[in-house]
């Protein structure tokens, strides 16, 4: 979107006045239109909305006070500046009991009405700001929780705890489906940075040229079809968190351009000279082994550093069976408030069949099988059949021995995060019958990045 330029009315009888002013402000970057008298004044307000209106006392006809009064009634948001002679200052002071944001007196100085808008114009940010916030807030509010009562999701929420309050870089590692995109969010919404917006990347599904334009932005012109400016997720996140998903996957020409942006907290958009800065929190997410990738030369080793400061684990769905209820619990109610229907829970048995399975997706997995369940099941209660994992699930496999239907035996599957990425793909394709679509809506990904891991992982359809 074209960046909009900030607008200012300028209300005066005396031509000569509001042409210099008109030209001043122009020249300073503002859309200026000026109106010779109040009529005129309401007459623009009524076309178009400005951000401030400067606007004189002494006018012929209705004066500037009751012109105050009609146009901050008409529009409460804008920022109304008087201009006076010296002998009505006390007329001025009475506007601003009114409810003016400032006045200044004749013959009018430059810098010095330059400066009164600039302030006036951040005074109304502020009052956006304030609106947004509230957004942020309520989403926050909204937001799903971390739901767990095991061992290893007690040592991850105190980890949690203890890095919200800093600025820390954060590296969350974990299976897929594992919810660190939910541990992002729980870091972010208890540090004091909530206040702005979680702004995430999913590094993963963008090649390294668009990459750059969706973290950098770009400026009109920058490349073919770039008809517009455009600001990036830098940008965005400025006074919040910048959430970089899938961060493994980043090429070595981006690894060196952002560890530059990540230690300067500045940066240029594409096709543009001018440096821009950003007070940024960075937060990091992988299932990829970067380690490994460093060895093989794909992960800079300096950049590896700069986004392993603080490690945080997302345990696997399999080293956590007893949250298992709660989180069945959790998923139950969230569905069936969507959904507006009368599931309350699961079955004895159905539960004994979730407790048995392995999930080798994780809570995304045991998301999506609630969430099938509550559409086909019926009230009261969920039974086995509605569960899309029960017509695989026997011989039982108790969590943590035996081998999971369609994995290797225990003792000589390959445990890498990788393989056990490459496993989940493979069960999701063959369940969606190869639907590249809706195995991506299930991954939660989008189809790029599915057709890259297919790709990577050399999978065939059987």
């Amino acid at each position: 979107m074209t960046e909009r330029r900030p607008s200012i009315l300028i209300v005066d009888d005396e031509f000569s006045i509001r042409d210099s002013l008109t030209h001043w402000f122009r020249a300073d970057g503002f859309d200026a239109v000026a109106a010779e008298d109040a009529q005129a004044a309401l007459r623009a307000i009524g076309v178009r909305s400005f951000d401030v209106a400067l606007v004189d006392i002494r006018m012929p006809g209705m004066d500037g006070v009751e012109l105050q009064q009609r146009l901050q009634t008409a529009a409460p948001e804008m920022a109304v500046i008087m201009m006076t002679a010296f002998a009505s200052v006390d007329t001025a002071v009475l506007t601003l009991k009114r409810g003016a944001f400032d006045y200044v007196t004749k013959p009018v100085d430059p810098d010095e009405l330059g400066h009164l808008v600039q302030r006036a114009l951040e005074q109304r940010r502020l009052r956006e700001e304030n609106v947004r916030l509230k957004g942020t807030i309520d989403e926050l509010v909204d937001a799903d929780p971390i739901v767990g009562d095991s061992e290893p999701m007690h040592r991850v929420l105190e980890l949690v705890r203890s890095v919200a309050a800093t600025d820390t870089t954060v590296l969350i590692r974990g299976e897929s489906g594992t919810g660190k995109e939910l541990i992002a969010r729980a870091i972010h919404a208890l540090s004091p940075r909530r206040y702005f917006p979680l702004v995430p990347v999913n590094c993963g599904g963008l090649p390294g040229t668009l990459l750059e334009s969706e973290l950098f932005g770009h400026e009109r012109g920058a490349f073919t079809g770039a008809r517009e400016r455009r600001n990036g997720r830098i940008e965005m996140a400025d006074g919040g968190t910048l959430f970089l998903d899938e961060v493994g996957t980043i090429d070595a020409k981006m690894q060196v351009d952002l560890l530059r942006v990540l230690e300067t907290k500045e940066f240029t958009r594409v096709g543009g000279n001018r440096p821009i800065k950003s007070d940024f929190r960075v937060i990091c997410a992988t299932n990829e082994d970067l380690e490994r990738a460093v060895a093989e030369g794909r992960l800079r080793e300096d950049f590896y550093y700069r986004i392993n400061v603080v490690t945080i684990v997302a345990p696997p769905l399999r080293e956590r069976p007893s949250d298992i209820p709660l989180l069945v619990e959790h998923f139950v109610r969230k569905f069936a408030r969507q959904m507006d229907k009368r599931i309350t829970g699961v079955s004895d048995e159905a539960m004994e069949v979730l407790l048995r399975w392995r999930w080798p997706g994780n809570v995304r997995e045991l998301s999506n099988a609630i969430e099938r369940a509550m559409v086909v099941g019926k009230p009261p209660l969920i039974q086995p059949d509605d569960l899309p994992v029960n017509h695989v699930a026997a011989p039982a496999h108790a969590p943590g021995s035996g081998s999971a239907p369609g994995a290797a035996p225990a003792g000589s599957a390959n445990d890498s995060l990788a393989d056990v990425e490459r496993r989940h793909i493979a069960a999701v394709l063959e369940r969606t019958g190869w639907n590249i679509t809706r195995a991506a809506q299930i991954l939660e990904v989008d189809r790029v990045t599915v057709y890259n891991k297919i790709k990577k992982y050399g999978l065939q359809r059987s």
